[in-house]
């Protein structure tokens, strides 16, 4: 296929994605089962995971949320995608991922555990972004915490605007 002709819709359905709970579209391509589990403080754990991400025109937004394993993402096509990331002290760090590395953007990402991070989509003609992430510990719902705006608002004041942004509207 003629890399013009890629279209988020066709992405979804070629590589049988489903909608993420933060935002976007995913699905798990790689569990290492062949190998002893680890064990956490939240239970038995894959060695490592592996997931294709998506985000689209219609869906360009990978809410705050926080991961107690490490995260490599990887850039493959698309859009490029910025990275929110709120540091334990505090501090905000953006990055973004995409395919024109003279122009600072990476096609590798390292997040490591107990961040809080978000992601978007950033305007350009593919209307998607897609990246692949190595999760180890491997990943489990029960490893992630979806942020909460009200109280990621109230422990990073200074973020809140980007954390209005990047968050859902609670009840």
């Amino acid at each position: 296929m003629n890399p013009s002709q890629i279209s988020a819709s066709n992405l979804i359905a070629s590589l049988d994605l489903e909608p993420h709970v933060e935002g976007g579209y995913f699905r798990r391509t790689y569990q290492a089962d062949h190998r002893d589990m680890l064990e956490t403080t939240s239970g038995s754990r894959f060695l490592m995971t592996s997931i294709y991400y998506l985000l689209t025109e219609d869906s360009p937004v990978g809410q705050f949320h926080f991961n107690h394993s490490d995260i490599l993402h990887y850039f493959h096509l698309g859009d490029a995608i910025e990275y929110s990331l709120i540091l334990e002290d505090g501090s905000l760090q953006t990055l973004v991922m995409g395919s024109d590395v003279l122009a600072g953007q990476h096609l590798q990402l390292h997040v490591p555990g107990g961040i809080w991070k978000a992601s978007r989509l950033l305007n350009g003609s593919s209307g998607f972004g897609l990246i692949s992430e190595a999760v180890s510990p491997g990943f489990d719902f029960a490893d992630m915490e979806m942020g909460s705006r009200q109280k990621l608002t109230a422990r990073y004041p200074q973020h809140r605007a980007l954390i209005e942004k990047l968050t859902r509207a609670e009840d």
